[in-house]
């Protein structure tokens, strides 16, 4: 049983239930989702939100082994891990789900309107309703409370599915594990009444501000002032409005505010022009994955950044403006004005969080949050009992997402031996025929909200698409990729008879299966589909020019069409996998996923290029709240060589790879010979190195380390005699040559300084920053320092520490911004953090496995949000430092979140080939062989008896090299025909 629907939540179902397991997924909401829905776009790649996340929603709503339980809490749990009675209240809808066909022909009817929630009360909504446009169920519930019981909707309802005398259920569902996943709540700002949430209209929240900007939201993206609709051309953001304030709110910092700020003032740009925008802040805490880059984008496109503590907001009587007055570093009292005010609220537990533990019977931490030790991310102190998201504590998508497949890896782990036991197959209706009908082509063209609709001429488009050549039915949707227009779509080909389908939407790289998904629940080939991206091809690139993008829509559709009209089915090749994965790494994040997937039953080789396991976790003597990594790593260890179903290569090395995924062929180098390994599935986990710093002396002067050299010394007691001590953060990460964060070095110096005070009160200890990144509760421990009496000094990176020496002894001179004076330090010892780099063999690893890497030479996931441990190439995961800089717990979380998606994926009854795989015509081929030169995969084989090329389809990854380097035309590619790119070159209107 999953409790909490969002992200994180349809994550670990999604996972569970392809791996083989019934899945019950809880929600209290009428719609699954969570706050995702809510946002407008995501950082640090300013995606649609919701178009990014529909697909998980379909795929929930559809899956066979998932049961989906609406208006629901969890209220009992009683045995024991594996064998679970767990009683769920299921609150009346007073609509019946199954029969209501989301025609919204009872919230036409109804008289009544009532504040709308998932708009944050911002507009109206009717007291029967829909959660959101694309919800699932499609299904409109009724708010009983605020209903007048006229029967208004009811008589209206062509399905009579409204049932006022619905009543409350109470169900018994037998289950082996729970993963708790109720998302997180917002910190009410009006209980902090300087800031005039709730009394100056133009003051909101950040959410309400994602639903502004939002094509569903209650302006459709259209930026207003509440108290006047006009458009603001002034907008503040305030930051830590409820976070890091010990006094009066939570302590903690939430860790996603001063990203989804940043991203709002961008994207705020984008719909106003010439429109001011200033983030007032303490820290910028741009932690994550490419953050740091967009930190820095978003000040290159005008956001102003201002440090420093608002002590109030006032309107201003004659124009509702907001006068702004804050102190600045240098202790000067400002005043600004500004036509909006955004808070940048922070995130707390769940409502209903206490209740959900108590029925749980876990633990919670000081604040309510699931309470887990710092190496066991995710484990509830029931067994059995499982967390993921933000129960556990604020954080973003990404971690959100790994911890929801890392929840579903424990689950699948504790439950092994009860996989497939209680499933069904998703059975698709049989394949129609359709080579000797005529093409009967179906054209959907996506509003998308503003996204496209505010851009291009969408109804002009789809008049267009009516006349072209071929096509039977076109139709606008407001969100294409929205569960009811997913079934229209299905309905649209049984009553005109379409054979071939052509969706105008967004990327492919997102929604192509989830349409060619629908086209096989329709009984079609899902090749018969063509999909024209008149997002990021016309709206987006011509945002400024909408005749260009609506005529550029028009071609993209047309060529579309041409192309699809000549579409055969495709018959994909199944091939069956090789049970077995190999962990490329035997640091915490290699040896902790070897363990998760021999927790779920498949065998694994480990291979370490060096002559022992451990990584960096050798260099780690303590954590932030006290645990022993060395005993973990001991532990680790232990169990991965003791484990039957591990074979660990130390001193070894990867030298070719070849296969395919299901099937591949690694050859290692170890003990001076070739050692071959075939298996299913790949993890990376080459983990990453510490920096050496450039200048302050290091290498030049013996005082002068770098972190772990003081972790060294720590556990060895000899820094014990030190008077003075001096850290200097950002010694080598957020510089032109490394332009990232490298997201633990900050919580490190706090873990190092409160050490040193702790064990010699009377040492001095400084510690130099740019701004303090302990994100998420690390806060605690940065509070914690401060009232030790460390020393927190901040820097710009014009004025940076510098280090000298004279007659052996060390010298520090910084500038200190509150005083705008240089002052000097006699420290004993300066540590530098260095940053994280990724380790040598990366490169390598890249190039054999064919996997790519970001400009800062980590691993690049396939998805930033969504899938964060996946490549894009199937049957290869990534997990820990080798996919970007973090913390012990982050690394293991995405091992087992690595270790989750590769058992899954090892789990498959077999494997299909792409469809759009190369063939070759016997007839024109002359046997010139270039076709098997160029080919990367190895997909070409030239037969010497027979002389022909054979194209050995599950290797083939349908890259085209082949068919543009053929000389004759005999080779193609399914999809992708020449006659078929003719066909749409010919349409083109260039």
């Amino acid at each position: 049983m999953v409790v909490g629907a969002g992200i994180s939540g349809m994550q670990a179902s999604l996972d569970l239930a392809d791996n083989g397991f019934l899945v019950y997924l809880v929600e209290r909401e009428t719609a699954i989702g969570g706050n995702m829905p809510k946002l407008d776009k995501t950082f640090p790649t300013n995606d649609c939100s919701m178009c990014t996340m529909s697909p998980k929603l379909v795929e929930c709503g559809r899956h066979p082994n998932i049961v989906i339980i609406c208006n629901a809490d969890l209220v009992d749990l009683k045995g024991e891990a594996g064998r679970f009675t767990a009683g769920v209240s299921k609150h009346p809808r007073y609509v019946d789900a199954a029969r209501c066909l989301g025609c919204g022909a009872c919230a036409e009817a109804c008289p009544q309107d009532v504040p709308d929630l998932f708009n944050l009360a911002m507009n109206k909504r009717h007291a029967i309703y829909r959660l959101y446009p694309q919800a699932f169920p499609n299904s409109f519930a009724l708010d009983k409370e605020n209903c007048l019981e006229c029967g208004a909707c009811q008589g209206e309802c062509p399905r009579d599915a409204i049932d006022y005398d619905q009543e409350e259920e109470t169900l018994s569902i037998e289950v082996g594990a729970v993963i708790l996943s109720p998302g997180f709540t917002l910190f009410d700002g009006k209980t902090l009444g300087e800031y005039g949430l709730g009394r100056y209209p133009n003051v909101v929240t950040s959410l309400q501000f994602e639903r502004m900007l939002s094509a569903s939201g209650p302006s459709e993206g259209r930026l207003y002032r509440p108290s006047d609709g006009r458009e603001p051309m002034r907008v503040a953001w305030i930051q830590c409005v409820g976070s890091r304030d010990a006094a009066r709110a939570q302590p903690y910092c939430s860790a996603v505010c001063c990203m989804y700020a940043t991203k709002e003032a961008m994207v705020a740009k984008d719909h106003v022009a010439d429109l001011d925008t200033t983030i007032f802040y303490i820290d910028i805490r741009a932690y994550g994955k490419d953050f740091e880059k967009y930190y820095e984008r978003a000040r290159e496109l005008g956001v102003r950044y201002v440090r420093c503590q608002v002590s109030s907001i006032r309107q201003v009587p004659q124009t509702q403006d907001l006068r702004i007055r804050y102190r600045r570093v240098d202790g000067l009292i400002i005043q600004e004005d500004f036509e909006l005010v955004v808070l940048s609220v922070g995130l707390r537990p769940a409502e209903g969080a206490a209740e959900l533990a108590r029925a749980a019977g876990i633990e919670v931490n000081a604040y309510g949050f699931g309470q887990a030790l710092e190496l066991k991310p995710g484990q509830s102190s029931r067994p059995g009992v499982f967390f993921a998201g933000s129960f556990g504590e604020p954080k973003d998508i990404p971690e959100a997402v790994a911890e929801g497949s890392a929840a579903a890896g424990r689950a699948a782990g504790l439950l092994a031996a009860m996989r497939g036991a209680a499933v069904k197959p998703h059975v698709f209706p049989p394949e129609r025929d359709v080579l000797a009908e005529e093409a009967a082509v179906g054209v959907f063209v996506c509003r998308c909200g503003i996204n496209i609709g505010s851009v291009v001429d969408v109804p002009a488009v789809v008049e267009y698409a009516k006349q072209e050549k071929g096509v039977r039915w076109a139709e606008e949707f407001l969100f294409t990729c929205a569960q009811d227009n997913i079934r229209r779509i299905g309905e649209r080909i049984a009553e005109h008879g379409l054979n071939r389908v052509v969706v105008a939407s967004c990327t492919p790289r997102t929604h192509a299966p989830l349409f060619m998904e629908s086209l096989r629940e329709a009984g079609l080939n899902p090749y018969l589909f063509e999909l024209a991206n008149i997002r990021e091809h016309a709206a987006w690139v011509h945002k400024d020019r909408p005749a260009l993008a609506t005529e550029k829509a028009r071609n993209l559709i047309a060529m579309a069409v041409a192309k699809a009209r000549l579409f055969q089915p495709v018959i994909p090749t199944k091939t069956s996998l090789e049970r077995r994965a190999l962990v490329v790494g035997g640091g915490a994040a290699g040896l902790r996923a070897a363990l998760s997937l021999t927790e779920q039953g498949c065998p694994v080789t480990l291979v370490e290029r060096r002559n022992e396991l451990g990584g960096y976790l050798r260099k780690l003597h303590y954590t932030l709240s006290g645990e022993d990594p060395r005993e973990f790593l001991g532990n680790l260890i232990e169990r991965v060589t003791n484990n039957q179903l591990v074979e660990v290569l130390t001193g070894a090395r990867i030298t070719g790879v070849g296969g395919y995924p299901g099937s591949y062929k690694t050859v290692v180098e170890v003990d001076g010979g070739p050692r071959g390994i075939v298996h299913g599935a790949v993890v990376i986990a080459t983990g990453a190195r510490e920096a050496g710093p450039q200048g302050y002396l290091y290498g030049e002067h013996p005082g002068v380390i770098i972190q772990s050299q003081l972790e060294e010394r720590l556990a060895k007691g000899t820094g014990e005699g030190m008077k003075t001590c001096a850290l200097i953060l950002c010694a080598g990460s957020r510089e032109t040559e490394r332009p990232y964060c490298s997201r633990e070095c900050c919580a490190e110096s706090v873990k190092q300084a409160v050490l040193i005070k702790e064990r010699t009160p009377e040492t001095a200890v400084y510690v130099f920053y740019r701004d303090m990144r302990t994100y998420g509760f690390k806060e605690d421990y940065y509070r914690r320092a401060r009232e030790l009496g460390v020393t927190f000094i901040r820097y710009e990176p014009q004025a940076k520490p510098v280090v000298t020496s004279s007659d052996g002894r060390l010298a520090v001179e910084a500038v200190d911004p509150v005083l705008g004076e240089t002052f000097y330090l006699r420290p004993d010892l300066v540590v530098l953090a260095g940053g994280v780099v990724p380790n040598e063999d990366t490169g390598e690893i890249s190039r054999l496995f064919k996997v790519p890497l970001n400009a800062d030479g980590f691993f690049l996931e396939a998805h930033m949000k969504l899938r964060p441990v996946d490549f894009a190439t199937e049957g290869v995961f990534l997990c820990g430092m080798a996919h970007g800089p973090k913390n012990l717990a982050e690394s293991i979380t995405q091992a087992e979140a690595a270790a989750g998606r590769a058992a899954t994926f090892l789990g498959k009854d077999h494997l299909e080939s792409l469809g759009h795989v190369a063939v070759v015509d016997g007839e024109l081929c002359r046997r010139c062989g270039l076709c098997v030169a160029v080919c990367e995969y190895n997909a070409r084989q030239l037969d010497e008896e027979s002389g022909t090329i054979n194209v050995v389809e599950v290797l083939c990854q349908g890259c085209g090299a082949c068919a543009a380097a053929c000389p004759s035309g005999a080779s193609q590619q399914k999809g992708f025909t020449k006659k078929q790119l003719v066909a749409m070159l010919d349409t083109a209107c260039f």
